[in-house]
C-alpha cells in the first residue's frame, strides 16, 4: 500500500508510476474521498470537543445544585450527532481503504521504463549451451518414455493443468524440493517453515493478490479462504500486525509449498506439459529487512536463487523487468530464465522482487529502530528458489542422452539415490 500522505503530497508521481506500470488508477476520486473523509473527521473532533465542554458544564451545575436540564438536552443532541457522523466516517474510511488497496506499488527509480516484455533488460548469462549430436527431445517425450508423469490421468482426476507424477518422476520432483530447501537452510542460513496452503483473505491482501486478482484465485466461499498461489502469501503473513526488533533483522524464511492458480493457460501460449499449470510446486524465499538494506538484500536473494541453477549445471540468464512487466506489488524485480534445449526457449523459473514497504504497510508489519526506538515499516522481499515444473523441463531436456536415458546431476544423486533415469 502506498502511504496516503505521499499520494496527497505527490499525486503526479503516483500517476506517473502507475502509468509506467501500465496500471489504470482513478486518483482524483481517491483524493476527493480523502478530502471528504478529513473534513468529516474535523467535524467529528469538533463535536467531541463540544461534548466534553457540555459534560463539564453538567458536572459543575450538579456540583452547585443548579439546573442542568438544558445542558443535558444539549449533550443528548451532540451525542446523537457524533453517533451519526462516526457511522459516515467509518463508511468513508472503508471506501478510502478499498481505493488505496488498488493503487500499485511505485517502480524504483532504477527500473528501466518500458511498454512490454520486449523492453526487459538481460543483465547476465551463466553457463554454455549444451551441445547434442542428436535431435533433443521435449520433456513430454522424455516423460512419456520414462513413465515419469501422466497428464492424461491427472486430467481425468482434476482437469487439465494438474500433473500426476509417477514413480521416479515423483521421486525426482521430491528430490529437487529437498535439495533446494536444504541448500537455502545449510548454505545461506534461511529458516525452514512449512506453511498452510489455505489462507485468510487478510493474508492475500497483505501480499497484493487481493483485491485486484481475486478472480484468478481458488476460493472457498463458505469459509472465505483461498488456496495459496505461492508460499509468499502465508510466509509474509507470519509477522502480520507485529513489531519486530531491528536486531532480529534480517529474518529469512524458506518454504516449500504447492501453488494453485486458476488463470493458468489463459495466456494462449506455452500451455503444454509443465509450462503452465493450475497446480505446481515451488520453493520460496522470503526476507524481512530494514529499508536501508533492502536493495543489497535483493542482489543477495537473486544470487541465492541463481546458486540452485549453477549447482544443477543449467544454463540461465538474469533479466531485469521493465516497469510494464513488474507485478502490482513489486518495486523492482529480476527474473531467472533457464534454457530448455528441447523446447528451444528460455523458461522463467524464478522472480526475485523487492516490495519495499508496500506489503508491510498492508499487513502492518513494522520494526523498532535501534537508534531512536521509532517504529516504521520493514521492507519485504521474496523470490522463487526455485519453481520445479520448468526446472524439471530444463533438467530433463539438458541431461538427456541419445538412448533416451537422462543423467542425474551429481548434486541430486544423494537425494534421488540413482545416477540416471532409465
Amino acid at each position: 500500500m502506498i502511504h496516503l500522505s505521499l499520494i496527497r503530497e505527490q499525486p503526479d508521481k503516483i500517476r506517473k508510476g502507475a502509468k509506467n506500470k501500465g496500471e489504470v488508477i482513478d486518483l482524483d476520486s481517491l483524493l476527493n474521498l480523502d478530502n471528504e473523509h478529513r473534513s468529516l473527521l474535523n467535524s467529528l473532533n469538533e463535536l467531541r470537543a463540544e461534548r466534553n465542554r457540555v459534560s463539564e458544564e453538567i458536572g459543575k451545575a450538579k456540583g452547585t445544585g443548579k439546573d442542568a436540564l438544558d445542558s443535558i438536552q444539549a449533550m443528548k443532541k451532540v451525542s446523537q450527532q457524533i453517533k451519526e457522523l462516526e457511522e459516515k466516517v467509518g463508511i468513508l474510511a472503508e471506501q478510502l481503504n478499498s481505493k488505496l488497496l488498488r493503487i500499485p506499488n511505485l517502480p524504483h527509480d532504477s527500473v528501466p521504463i518500458g511498454k512490454n516484455v520486449e523492453d526487459n533488460v538481460i543483465i547476465r548469462e551463466w553457463g554454455d549451451e549444451h551441445q547434442f549430436d542428436f535431435a533433443p527431445k521435449s520433456h513430454l517425450e522424455l516423460g512419456a518414455s520414462l513413465n515419469l508423469f501422466d497428464f492424461e490421468r491427472g486430467a481425468k482426476i482434476s482437469g487439465s493443468g494438474f500433473p500426476l507424477y509417477m514413480g521416479k518422476g515423483a521421486k525426482l520432483e521430491r528430490s529437487l524440493i529437498n535439495f533446494m530447501v536444504d541448500m537455502h537452510v545449510d548454505t545461506y542460513g534461511f529458516t525452514e517453515v512449512f506453511p498452510p496452503f489455505v489462507v485468510r483473505r487478510e493474508a492475500m491482501v497483505t501480499t497484493g493478490q487481493l483485491p485486484k486478482f481475486e478472480e484468478d484465485m481458488y476460493h472457498t466461499e463458505v469459509d472465505d479462504l483461498f488456496l495459496i498461489p505461492t508460499a509468499e502469501v502465508p510466509v509474509t503473513g507470519i509477522h502480520g500486525n507485529e513489531i519486530l526488533e531491528e536486531e532480529d533483522l534480517p529474518i529469512k524464511y524458506v518454504a516449500y509449498s504447492a501453488c494453485f492458480r486458476r488463470e493458468a493457460g489463459s495466456y494462449g501460449k506455452d500451455t503444454h506439459g509443465f509450462l503452465r499449470l493450475h497446480q505446481f510446486n515451488k520453493v520460496e524465499l522470503v526476507k524481512y529487512v530494514t529499508p536501508g538494506s533492502s536493495y543489497d538484500e535483493l542482489e543477495s536473494l537473486t544470487a541465492q536463487a541463481e546458486s540452485v541453477l549453477q549447482a544443477l549445471g543449467l544454463r540461465y540468464r538474469v533479466v531485469e523487468l521493465c516497469t510494464a512487466d513488474l507485478s502490482f506489488a513489486s518495486a523492482k524485480c529480476f527474473d531467472l530464465e533457464v534454457w530448455a534445449p528441447g523446447e528451444k526457449k528460455w523458461l522463467e523459473v524464478s522472480s526475485c522482487s523487492n516490495f519495499e514497504g508496500f506489503q508491510a504497510r498492508r499487513g502492518n508489519i513494522r520494526y523498532r529502530r535501534e537508534d531512536n526506538r521509532k517504529v516504521e515499516c520493514v521492507h519485504t522481499l521474496n523470490g522463487s528458489g526455485v519453481a520445479t515444473p520448468r526446472l524439471l523441463v530444463a533438467l530433463l531436456e539438458t541431461y538427456q542422452r541419445e538412448d533416451g536415458t537422462v543423467e542425474i546431476p551429481e548434486v541430486l544423486q544423494p537425494h534421488l539415490g540413482i545416477k540416471e533415469l532409465a
